[in-house]
């Protein structure tokens, strides 16, 4: 597809107000690396993760290229992109933003309950929010939401509406991973924990009921960051209760059902799950 005068415009307006810019090609994804960088041959970014000294003035390595630059935005090798390029991307974090791209009707449905008003662009299927303010990149932070800031691209689709509004903690609790455990057998959940031998230390049944029954309201409470909060809640629970060989599969799985009236998968509150055990020696 030929440039046309707009795109290019539109580069280099974005580039004056401070957003880093490239171009896109069919498919809506960068032009791939020169010859000269082919195979991380320069030394620099590699696998596009990190910034590095490679100095190719073509548009290389993905979200590393966006420049703010004018020169470099309409320099010779950059023009042979933009006669091919379909649309203008952005480096969102180069600019201090934080896009949390929502891919359908639910995701939208979903924003709108768990994170602040800010400004929103339409997009094919769905809408970006966009916050002032960076942060991690993660994709598959929950169905049909993905994160784009530092280290990541966006589609430019226009200055949308609203006001933007500063990047809010629920956003970046998104971000957070669950620590990674070492793999192993999956606890069985069809009896009760084994505990350490030795008295419980729980007194009454009442005791483990109230701390369940909180757990489950903590996950079912949870408005944003659902992942963190269900592996936080089960690592809370196995902390109190996972050595006394108390809990039963019917905690368990009061735990697993509230995780998955939240959206969980199964497999997911089976990882977090064990994860948590591992975090605990357990």
């Amino acid at each position: 597809m030929s440039e046309t005068p707009s795109t290019l415009h539109t580069a280099v307006n974005l580039a004056a107000s401070g957003v880093p810019v490239l171009p896109l090609r069919a498919g809506k994804v960068p032009f791939g690396n020169c010859p000269s960088c082919a195979g991380n041959a320069c030394g620099g970014r590699p696998n596009m993760k990190t910034p590095g000294p490679c100095s190719c003035p073509g548009v290389c390595h993905a979200w590393a290229a966006a420049t703010t630059d004018p020169t470099v935005i309409t320099s010779p090798p950059w023009q042979k992109a933009w006669h091919r390029a379909v649309c203008v991307g952005y480096h969102p974090g180069g600019a201090g933003l934080t896009v949390v791209d929502l891919d359908d009707a639910d995701a939208i449905a979903w924003a709108r309950t768990a994170l602040p008003a800010t400004l929103t662009v339409p997009t094919t299927r769905g809408q970006h929010w966009i916050y002032r303010g960076a942060m991690t990149s993660r994709n598959a932070v929950r169905p049909g939401v993905d994160i784009k800031s530092r280290m990541a691209y966006a589609r430019w689709l226009g200055h949308g509406t609203g006001v933007m509004a500063a990047l809010p903690d629920a956003v970046r609790a998104l971000a957070v991973k669950e620590p990674l455990a070492p793999r192993r057998a999956r606890q069985s959940l069809t009896a009760p924990l084994r505990g350490h031998g030795g008295e419980c230390p729980h007194r009454t049944p009442t005791y483990l009921e109230r701390g369940v029954a909180m757990a489950v309201q903590r996950i079912t409470d949870a408005r944003a960051a659902v992942h963190a909060t269900v592996y936080r809640t089960f690592l809370a629970v196995l902390s109190t209760h996972g050595r006394c060989g108390c809990l039963t599969e019917t905690h368990v799985n009061r735990l697993f059902t509230a995780a998955q009236a939240k959206g969980e998968s199964p497999r997911h509150c089976t990882d977090a799950w064990v994860n948590a055990l591992t975090a605990l020696g357990l």
